[in-house]
């Protein structure tokens, strides 16, 4: 810092440290045990309105890594933001001690558990996988703020593949220290896979589709990138004219909850120093905010909104990014109704239980044609199989208006914290 300070107008220094142990078993057999421990430190340098960055695994060579930042500065990145001082943050509880006495055999051992109790009661192949991370980080900057964390984390995935298929019913577990898998849970995946181990060749159409919490991120994703201030900057949103106006179902209520620390991961701060909270996207169907990092911020004339963070949709080194809008913390709202009341209330329709090519169509303008693997078909309220070869494609503005319900209870998964959700008159193709 002291250095960076003699040659530049405002520095920020961001390091994490990270251990983790992971296991996974195949079809009943150890198949995976892998152990990592790294470290990294990215700087930032503003220095006449322009950006540099640079980032190492070690401090082996402190003049090397801020010649680095200085050099980048010739790529005239504009940064006309200036650093927050930031001396207080929500305290919150994201770190549990017992995490560091859990060995390997440990989690091993549940593994081992979860895939006989699965085994002994479905016909599908059974795959387990289970891990913990310990991690602390650290910013500082020179307007004065000095901030830290650590947390740690334990998850539990198991998944039943359908015979001949990739295709699987499973359901993620996570928690702040080592602990079983709630029953709750593995009956969850067995009943649902059970129910659908046949396999069914429906009629395509307009119908009815459940989406569970893990497939939700989909949609999700199209909200995000609309609401994203990057892109309102950009004039390139289709919501940017419409703040205050309702434009999904009254149903849909969507927020950023980085202070929910009753799952791992809770932030009190982003990863520009800027303090955290609790931020409403859409409010009963209603855009009510745009979120942004302090660049865009200040490109739009607005205040920093704490969602500054170093992440990548498709993984990458933490310490390799410089940080951008997100929302790290997603949830929807959840319902009122049970999920066995959401199955029971299709007359004819899908579940989509897992997606392929969630990528695929305008993300920006709403648009999305995935493949669904598995889809689950229904009729009157029953389950009746699987279909192979099954995909549905739409616009979420469109999707998101046809909303009948959400589950009551949500659920921790990829992209969020979610309740499944009922929506009508989705188009699927079925092969």
């Amino acid at each position: 810092m002291e250095m960076a300070r003699k040659v530049s107008d405002q520095v920020e220094i961001y390091s994490l440290e990270e251990t983790s142990d992971g296991v996974s078993l195949e079809n009943g057999t150890l198949k995976d045990i892998e152990s990592k421990s790294q470290s990294g430190i990215s700087l930032r340098i503003l220095k006449e309105d322009k950006l540099g960055f640079a980032y190492t695994k070690n401090l082996i060579d402190r003049q090397e890594l801020l010649q680095n930042g200085l050099d980048s500065l010739k790529g005239e990145v504009e940064a006309f933001f200036d650093l927050p001082l930031t001396r207080e943050i929500p305290p919150l509880d994201t770190y549990d001690p017992s995490i560091e006495k859990v060995v390997n055999a440990s989690i091993v051992e549940e593994c081992n558990r979860v895939g006989s109790l699965l085994e002994q009661k479905a016909t599908g192949q059974v795959n387990v996988s289970a891990g913990r991370k310990i991690s602390r980080m650290r910013l500082i900057n020179s307007q004065g703020t000095d901030l830290s964390s650590r947390f740690s984390s334990y998850f539990l995935s198991a998944e039943i593949l359908y015979p001949g298929s990739h295709a699987s019913i499973h359901r993620p577990f996570t928690s702040k220290k080592f602990e079983k898998v709630p029953d709750a849970t593995l009956d969850y995946i067995l009943d649902l896979y059970n129910r659908s181990s046949k396999q069914a060749s429906p009629k395509g159409g307009k119908m009815k589709v459940l989406f569970l919490p893990e497939t939700l991120y989909a949609l999700m994703w199209r909200i995000q990138s609309a609401t994203n201030g990057k892109n309102i900057y950009q004039k390139v949103s289709p919501v940017m004219e419409k703040m205050g106006t309702r434009i999904l179902n009254e149903k849909i209520s969507i927020y950023d909850d980085p202070l929910n620390d009753r799952f791992p991961g809770a932030r009190g701060f982003d990863d520009e120093g800027v303090p955290c909270k609790a931020f409403p996207v859409i409010d009963q169907g209603t855009l009510v905010n745009f979120y942004f990092n302090l660049h865009y911020a200040k490109k739009m004339a607005a205040s920093p909104t704490g969602h500054g963070f170093k992440s990548s949709m498709w993984g990458g080194e933490t310490i390799s990014f410089m940080p951008s809008p997100s929302l790290e913390y997603l949830c929807l709202k959840p319902g009122g109704a049970s999920f066995r009341s959401l199955v029971r209330s299709i007359d004819r329709g899908m579940i989509a239980a897992d997606l392929m090519g969630a990528h695929s169509g305008n993300i920006l303008n709403g648009e999305f044609s995935v493949g669904l693997s598995p889809g689950l078909y229904v009729e009157n309220g029953e389950i009746l199989g699987h279909v192979k070869d099954a995909m549905m494609a739409g616009n979420v503005y469109e999707a998101l208006n046809e909303v009948i319900d959400l589950e009551d209870i949500a659920h921790p998964t990829y992209g969020g914290t979610f309740p499944a959700m009922l929506l009508d008159n989705v188009s699927v193709a079925i092969k």
